[in-house]
């Protein structure tokens, strides 16, 4: 999925046709899952439209068994060294906002 040049509405029905194929391939209704999830239907067929909230979309992928993927989805941040050496060892706390422009 190409993501740098597609609105974010664009890439949340993405990530919601994905959540959907990933039920049909576990063989579960959207009843199935919202019961193991702990959600409503409606809210797993919001999910499946990329419509969903983060913490529904993160129950739906642990009734599917499919929380090991979010250290693919959003990898850990590690402090960089430059970024560690400017602060003295201290941890960020705030963004300045005078950083790179995208």
């Amino acid at each position: 999925m190409n993501t740098e040049e597609r609105a974010p509405s664009a890439i949340a029905e993405e990530l919601g046709e994905r959540l959907k194929q990933a039920r049909l391939n576990a063989d579960m209704t959207q009843i199935d899952v919202a019961e193991q999830a702990g959600v409503s239907r409606k809210a797993v067929l919001n999910a499946e439209k990329g419509k969903g909230q983060l913490e529904v979309f993160i129950a739906i992928l642990s009734a599917l068994s499919l929380t090991s993927q979010l250290e693919n989805f959003l990898p850990v941040q590690e402090i960089s060294p430059l970024q560690l050496s400017k602060l003295k060892g201290r941890l960020r706390q705030r963004a300045s906002g005078r950083g790179c422009k995208l």
